[in-house]
């Protein structure tokens, strides 16, 4: 779609701040007591970063009908310092390049360098691969990212510099506003309601990272101790794995409170190619490797179908590790126990299956959230217990 041209504004100037006072109030902090769940080797020291020098790094495959407000709102920041727009083109095969190529000139008049890279192959080399590349052609000190269908609202850069800033060894994110305004509403919902110490907590559930790919910022030195994105192409969850070794090496994960990105959905987003399955693979590893060490026993809240999934999928000592399940449901309840038929011991594993109330914890909980109308999180707050702690949800 079109975009009509932009009203005139000054060259930036090469200053590292503007007038603009937002401070810590906007962004949530880390909270300490969850450090003990995602420990992690921090390095003593990183390069010192010059605030002064932004990186938009923005991967382009067939993206004609959203670059134009994508572009716009790159020059419509308000932050005054200097800042680079570095673009790489993974094969399109529409006029992309073309509309990249308008823009360059109308940033680089407004004072935003444009570095444009891309391969013209028969088939597009995935969107690790794009940003690996966007990346490495870059300069600044600071990487924001953003997805070539996506709008920044225009204190973005701004508002999350200035968290990245305070914050070196994490993933800043921010919150949004879905376009259509209808859809994925119980994502959306997750995305930007959840506390600061869930942004911690709930990093194994099926939603992926607690901070969404396209609101992330962070700065390079901490990217290149923790990168790059795997390059495995279409059908890797490259975003999740990043994430995922940001905080094996004891990133934090922080969000400024402010829609700050207009997120758009669509059924040609890269995000579909991922299958649900893959991600669940890599979900329950990292839960054994980050979580359940911690705990000597556990209850998996589920006795239906998907906790009997995670059950299956847990190695066998993890699963050994399984003392019940537990759920509100009195049929399975009175059934008394979960079977593994599936097992090579013999005999075969047998589960408890308990009311809630009467199985200990801790817990990890396999029922989705905002479903049952309060019902689910009303049993689970009536036990006051400490998320992370006490309990982890995997749904």
């Amino acid at each position: 779609m079109g975009s009509p041209s932009p009203s005139p504004r000054p060259k930036r100037r090469c200053v590292g701040r503007g007038p603009h006072q937002e401070r810590a109030s906007l962004y949530s902090r880390q909270q300490a007591s969850q450090a003990s769940l995602l420990d992690g080797n921090i390095p003593s020291r990183l390069p010192a970063a010059r605030v002064s020098a932004q990186s938009i790094i923005l991967p382009v495959y067939n993206a004609e009908l959203w670059l134009d407000e994508c572009l716009e709102s790159v020059l419509q920041q308000d932050f005054e310092g200097s800042m680079e727009l570095s673009v790489f083109n993974d094969a399109s095969k529409d006029k992309s390049m073309t509309i990249i190529e308008k823009w360059k000139v109308k940033l680089e008049n407004s004072g935003v360098l444009v570095v444009i890279g891309g391969h013209d192959s028969p088939s597009p080399r995935g969107v690790g691969y794009s940003k690996n590349q966007a990346i490495a052609q870059s300069s600044g000190s600071y990487l924001c990212f953003l997805d070539s269908d996506d709008v920044m609202m225009p204190q973005r850069v701004r508002l999350q510099l200035e968290a990245a800033a305070q914050h070196p060894t994490s993933i800043v994110g921010c919150q949004v506003r879905r376009d259509p305004p209808n859809s994925t509403e119980r994502y959306t919902r997750w995305i930007n309601q959840l506390a600061p110490d869930q942004l911690l907590t709930q990093v194994f559930t099926s939603n992926g990272p607690t901070v969404i790919m396209p609101t992330w910022f962070c700065s390079r030195a901490w990217f290149s101790y923790v990168g790059p994105f795997d390059e495995g192409g279409q059908g890797e969850p490259e975003d999740l794995l990043f994430f995922y070794s940001h905080l094996r090496k004891g990133g934090g994960v922080i969000r400024v409170d402010q829609s700050l990105l207009l997120y758009r959905y669509h059924p040609n987003a890269a995000t579909h190619s991922v299958l649900e399955t893959t991600i669940w693979t890599h979900r329950v590893r990292f839960l054994e490797e980050r979580a359940l060490p911690h705990w000597a026993t556990f209850t998996i809240w589920n006795a239906g179908r998907q906790g009997r999934r995670l059950y299956r999928s847990l190695t066998a000592g993890m699963r050994r590790k399984v003392v019940a399940f537990c759920d509100v449901d009195e049929n399975k309840i009175r059934k008394g126990f979960y079977c593994h038929e599936d097992s090579q011991e013999r005999p075969k594993p047998r589960v408890p299956i308990l009311h809630f109330r009467a199985a200990r914890p801790p817990f990890v909980i396999c029922v989705k959230l905002d479903l049952t109308g309060g019902a689910f999180e009303d049993n689970l707050r009536s036990l006051h217990l400490q998320e992370g702690r006490d309990f982890l949800h995997f749904s």
